[in-house]
């Protein structure tokens, strides 16, 4: 019996060095363009970030000396405290009305297309000129908000001026601009088997108890994909909260610094202070907290079911 014997390898001839050169000649502006415009200003951001350096004059290394200031610096603790606010309530209360506007939106009703345009309009609208249509909405004299809470007896409130209502101001602004997201939902209801939520309804089981037995689970590796994306979205919140508080004089971030969120600050650091070494400090340790808050939400994702198991 003739022994098995394994493949040769491939000889490497002309003919494949021509295809390989021919092909990094087609990709060659992807990786210049790569190197250039991204890879190197990483590793420079990460190289001035232990050093003093305002643009105009050369930098010197500082080492840990960025970091350390950071940790005493009583408006980088602001800036964080209202990120996490952010992230830690104004995403759920976001993710979890995209959800339910799509559930809406999923049911078979007269104008269904056009409540789906009118929900995902926003989305396509500059979100500074959104944003400014906002800013005279929450006017505190004559915005339609206050009057409208007039007609009711409800005194007016300081939506922009009184930090006790501005970030709920912006989470409030925020469902507004859920049309993205509201268009995964759709999406992924769609998906939904409807042999098993037929099966459910046999069963006697409500539209209550439909959903959160059936839907969310067929559509978890959807609500997961939206809530990775959002918290890495969340942690860099910058443009409605700068349009909103932006003054004359290039600061930002509202009634004592209750607006100021953590890319605003960072913003002001570099382009209006120009401490480039301490800026790139707050992008890295922003870096490290986004990789940080990706990582946990894999490590718990055990809640989402992925039909390909079965």
């Amino acid at each position: 019996m003739a022994a098995a014997t394994s493949p040769r390898p491939a000889r490497w001839n002309a003919r494949k060095t021509r295809s390989l050169l021919t092909g990094l000649a087609f990709i060659s502006p992807a990786i210049v363009g790569f190197i250039v415009f991204a890879a190197w200003p990483i590793v420079q951001s990460l190289l001035y970030s232990f050093t003093d350096y305002n643009i105009l004059q050369p930098s010197y290394f500082v080492g840990l000396q960025n970091y350390q200031d950071l940790l005493n610096d009583r408006v980088y603790g602001i800036a964080l405290r209202n990120t996490f606010y952010m992230v830690f309530i104004g995403l759920p209360i976001h993710l979890i009305f995209n959800f339910l506007m799509a559930l809406l939106l999923a049911t078979e009703i007269r104008g269904l297309s056009l409540y789906r345009t009118i929900f995902y309009l926003p989305s396509i609208t500059p979100v500074v000129a959104s944003t400014i249509v906002w800013l005279w909405l929450f006017n505190g004299q004559y915005g339609i908000l206050n009057v409208i809470l007039g007609w009711f007896g409800v005194p007016h409130i300081g939506w922009l001026t009184d930090p006790n209502f501005t970030k709920p101001s912006l989470i409030f602004m925020g469902m507004w601009f859920g049309g993205n997201t509201i268009l995964i939902y759709l999406a992924g209801l769609r998906d939904v088997p409807v042999s098993l939520l037929e099966a459910a309804e046999l069963d006697g089981a409500s539209a209550l108890r439909k959903t959160w037995h059936v839907t969310l689970p067929m559509i978890s590796p959807v609500i997961f994909y939206t809530l990775i994306i959002n918290v890495i979205g969340y942690f860099q919140y910058f443009t409605e909260a700068w349009v909103l508080t932006a003054t004359r004089d290039g600061s930002a971030g509202g009634p004592l610094n209750s607006m100021l969120f953590y890319a605003m600050y960072l913003y002001q650091s570099a382009f209006q202070l120009f401490k480039m070494g301490y800026a790139s400090a707050q992008a890295w340790i922003l870096f490290a907290i986004v990789l940080i808050a990706t990582g946990i939400l894999f490590r718990f994702s055990g809640w989402v079911y992925y039909r390909a198991e079965e």
